[in-house]
This record gives C-alpha cells, sequence and structure tokens, in this order.
C-alpha cells in the first residue's frame, strides 16, 4: 500500500464497482440513513435496491460485520453499535481493521464513510493508518502503477450538511501528517538516522518557510545540552536539537511541543537482549508525530507560538558509550548520575522541556514519548497515558483522545511520593528508579518534570505513546491527531475547533481543576 493515493472529496462521483470498487463503512444505524438514491450510482448496475437493503439486514456486528454486496467489489462493512465510556464514539481502530480487511483490490478505489460531523476527523485519521507509506518489498518496486483511494463522507445526524472545501483540506493535511509521521517510525536506521531526520525536519520547514535551528554533536557540549550529548555522543551520526518556530503576529501564548527522536535505541551499555531490541526503531515516534502535527498544524492556521523541539539522538555503543555511574550536566543545571544507560529518552527530553521553559519562554510544553515498555502494562495497547501538573489539561488529553481516535488515559501524578524512587548520593538525581514496581511510567515522566520544576507555573503535559505507537510491525502514526485536537482553539479551522475539547467551559464540566491562572489559560 505504499504506493496509494488516499483523496478526499465531497463527492467521488458515480462508477460502476468492478471498474471503480467500493467499500461502504459505518455503524449500522447510520448505514440505514444512507439512502439508495445515494448510493445507487456507486453499486449500479451490479448492485439492485433489494439487495442493497438484503445486505443491511444481515449486518450483525458483535462487535464488528461486512458482506459482499457484488464479487470482491463492492462490500458494506459496520461497525460497532456501542462502544464504553474509554474509548472513542468513532470507533476508530475498528475503522482501520475494517478498511484492511475489507476494501476491495485495485488501482482506483472508493471509501464511502458514514458517520457524524463530529466523528469526521478521527474517521480520516483512521482510514490514512491502514495504507502506509514505507515498504522495501521488492514486488512493489517492480509497480510503477499509481493506486489511488477516493473518500468520501456522508454525513447524519444534527450536522448533517455537505462537507466543505475546507474540511476536507483539513483532512487531508491531518492523514498526511499520521502518514509522514508513520513512514518515519517504520524506516529502519540503517535509513534513518540523525541525519536522514534532520533532512525530514528541513523539507517540513522548507514546505512552511520556516528554516529551523539545529545544534549538533560538539555545539550541543560546549551549550550545556548534556542530556542529548550523553546519550548520542557514541554513534557514528551525531545527535541533535533541532527546532522548527511558528511565531505569528497577534500570538497570546507561546507553545511547544517536545519529541524524544531516539532513531535507534540498543539500551547502551545496558544493552537490551535479543527480543526487546528488535522494534527499536520506532523510539523515534514521539518525535515523529510531533512533526507530522506540527506540519498541519500550520498549514490549518495555527494562531499563537508554536515551537516543536526535536531531541534527536542514536543509543549506541561504543568507546565513547555513557557509562553506568557517569555523571552528566544537564541543561537545566540539575546534575544526573546514570545507573541505566536504557533510561536514555527522559535525558535527552530533560534537555528539551527546559530549552523550551529558558530559550523559549513557553506557557504550555507537551513532550511525546516512546518512553517506557511499562507505559503498555500500564495503560495498554490502544491508550497513550498522560501525565501532567493540571487537572483541566488531564482531563482535556482524555476527551481529545476520545474526539480523535488516539485514546489516552492518566498516569498518577504524585512528585512527593514518586520522585524519591531517582535519589541519588553523589548527584542531584539518578536517571532510573530504585523500585521498578513503583509506577515506573509516572517516575519517569516526573524525571522530566524536574528538569523545568515542580513548582514551575505552567502547564506541562507528558505523552507516553510506547505501545499505540505500532500495532503489530507497523506504526500508527499515533499522536498527530491527538495534538491537532487537543490544541485544536488554537487554530484557525473550524473542524479542529470542533474537535478540541479545550474551552471555557472545560473547567466547570470537570470540577477538580487547577485555579491558577497561568494553567487556566487556554489555546
Amino acid at each position: 500500500m505504499a504506493n496509494v493515493g488516499l483523496q478526499f472529496q465531497a463527492s467521488a462521483g458515480d462508477a460502476d464497482p468492478q471498474s471503480r470498487p467500493l467499500l461502504v463503512l459505518g455503524q449500522l444505524h447510520h448505514l440505514h440513513r444512507v439512502p439508495w438514491s445515494y448510493v445507487r450510482g456507486k453499486l449500479q448496475p451490479r448492485v439492485t435496491e433489494e439487495l442493497w437493503q438484503a445486505a443491511l439486514s444481515t449486518l450483525n456486528p458483535n462487535p464488528t460485520d461486512s458482506c459482499p454486496l457484488y464479487l470482491n467489489c463492492a462490500t458494506v462493512a459496520a461497525l460497532p453499535s456501542r462502544v464504553s465510556r474509554h474509548n472513542s464514539p468513532s470507533a476508530a481502530h475498528f475503522v482501520t481493521r475494517l478498511v484492511r480487511t475489507c476494501l476491495p483490490p485495485g488501482t482506483q478505489r472508493c471509501i464511502l464513510m458514514v458517520c457524524e460531523r463530529s466523528d469526521a476527523f478521527a474517521s480520516a485519521c483512521a482510514l490514512a493508518r491502514a495504507f502506509p507509506l514505507f515498504t522495501h518489498r521488492s514486488g512493489a518496486a517492480r509497480r510503477t502503477e499509481k493506486k489511488t483511494v477516493t473518500v468520501e463522507f456522508f454525513l447524519v445526524g444534527q450536522d448533517n450538511g455537505p462537507v466543505e472545501v475546507s474540511t476536507l483540506q483539513c483532512l487531508a493535511n491531518a492523514t498526511e501528517g499520521v502518514r509522514l509521521a508513520a513512514r518515519i517510525v517504520d524506516t529502519p536506521c540503517n535509513e534513518m538516522n540523525t541525519d536522514t531526520f534532520l533532512e525530514e525536519i528541513k523539507k517540513v520547514g522548507k514546505d512552511l518557510g520556516i528554516t529551523p535551528m539545529v545544534i549538533r554533536d560538539e555545539q550541543l557540549k560546549a551549550r550545556g545540552f548534556g542530556g542529548i550529548y550523553g546519550v548520542g555522543k557514541a554513534a557514528v551520526h551525531p545527535p541533535a536539537l533541532a527546532v522548527l518556530s511558528h511565531t505569528p503576529e497577534g500570538a497570546t501564548q507561546t507553545i511547544a511541543w517536545v519529541g524524544k527522536g531516539i532513531v535507534y535505541d540498543t539500551g547502551g551499555l545496558s544493552i537490551k537482549g535479543k527480543t526487546t531490541m528488535p522494534g527499536m526503531k520506532r523510539d523515534c515516534g514521539g518525535a515523529a508525530a510531533i512533526l507530522g502535527a506540527f506540519r498541519a498544524a500550520i498549514k490549518q492556521g495555527f494562531k499563537d507560538n508554536l515551537h516543536a523541539v526535536f531531541c534527536l539522538a542514536e543509543n549506541s555503543v561504543g568507546p565513547n558509550a555513557t557509562r553506568p555511574d557517569d555523571i552528566h550536566l544537564l541543561y537545566s543545571g540539575k546534575t544526573v548520575e546514570i545507573n541505566n544507560t536504557d533510561a536514555e529518552g527522559r535525558l535527552v527530553l530533560a534537555d528539551g522541556v527546559s530549552y523550551a521553559s529558558k530559550d523559549l519562554g513557553a506557557d504550555i510544553i507537551l513532550d511525546m514519548a516512546t518512553l517506557t515498555g511499562a507505559q503498555g502494562i500500564a495503560t495498554g495497547k490502544y491508550h497513550a497515558a498522560v501525565l501532567t501538573n493540571s487537572a483541566e489539561w488531564e482531563a482535556a488529553c482524555v476527551k481529545a483522545g476520545r474526539r480523535c481516535g488516539d485514546l489516552v488515559h492518566p498516569l498518577v501524578y504524585c512528585p512527593e511520593l514518586h520522585f524519591s524512587e531517582f535519589t541519588s548520593a553523589v548527584a542531584d538525581m539518578k536517571n532510573s528508579v530504585a523500585d521498578r514496581d513503583n509506577s515506573p511510567s509516572s517516575c519517569a515522566g516526573l524525571f522530566i518534570a524536574s528538569h523545568i520544576g515542580f513548582d514551575w507555573p505552567g502547564v506541562w503535559v507528558h505523552l507516553d505513546i510506547a505501545a499505540p505507537v505500532h500495532a503489530g510491525e507497523r506504526a500508527t502514526g499515533f499522536g498527530v491527531a491527538l495534538l491537532l485536537a487537543l490544541f485544536g482553539r488554537a487554530s484557525e479551522d473550524p473542524l479542529l475547533n470542533l474537535v478540541s475539547p479545550l474551552g471555557c467551559e472545560v473547567g466547570a464540566q470537570e470540577g477538580d481543576v487547577e485555579r491558577d491562572s497561568k494553567r487556566r489559560r487556554l489555546v
């Protein structure tokens, strides 16, 4: 599917399904609201109205179901009719699965997505995950024909008018961001090293008219970025801190997204085993998601200052590798005793959030990372873990996840009980916990927060996406939709405004929220 182009159109037009295969997808009660007159031109002469109605009557989703309408050229598929409170109403994960299994083959194909307007964003991003861009299969290289999947939305419910051109453009930019992030994560380190990742950042910058700021190699050491430098100094391709900055006129606040970009994680001298090292090309998932989201956010008109901070390194083994017992001075001015070189992501992010606070003057700092294997145990394969100093933003992350399909669930935020896990006799802290059974994902996030200070007056949000960054052996592009939805109020785009949970009403609805004025400022 690497050569598949994804197009969003207000109307895909009529076509014989034998020449343009069709998948009609939606919740069953929504599918019943699609009039035959609307789908007739996409199904005739192969499918009659009687056959269409008969197919709908046979569907019994548990949790999903599908029915072929004509050979393998036309299919109707039903999503779960109901989902639990911790799932997305769009049933986004099932959208991806059904597209992968039910979309008929062909070079020109069509998906008719039937949903409510509030679920269109999540559904589009879920569709995009079914069409990864990266492959090195030899057969794919020999196939030169370009495949196209055209997506048309049929909106039901209260706001069921036609899909506007601006909405289609938003969906296109968001899905391009999802597929960009997934491509970077899927690409192995012999290609996606720190040099290559910087080129990806420069491409996005050129597309947006932004020149990235880059600090590399010995410059990192000279300027005090001991975390990023210490992690990446043993690799052939040197570590880097890169920043893309969007500073529009009239901005009222400054937001920084900080991404962990470990292009490969061997574990360093605390080396991983042969079963746990494969897949560590995905350790740049946070930085990849921030790059895809930044591109889409700026294209959709972001009204506030937005900085994308990329902490890039390869955690390698060599004569210059950091050793356990080494002590590094980080950009925050704090010293860290290394007791586990495989706890490297928090070191590079500590430098990144410190830079965002000290040099960029951020009011809101969000870091995103494939930080801990324990995240998958704490919140599972589908839900990212959120840790934040703001109850309001914790609730907003959960709501944004449900609205966009990138699901989120909170971790315990309690530094007064947990941060003592990092106690060191010779430095300000160690980099790994003493007790791995004491909420390790929370502790890992608290390590990052300690480098801006637990009394920092701004909003700090940490998102651990270690498990949902991939499904099986494929990257998901997780995080792009979440960032766009969470910060949708800072966008000029109506659809992103719609899916964003942030607004003046959130605090009253969520009850126990922070009252500090700076933490209450919403995008």
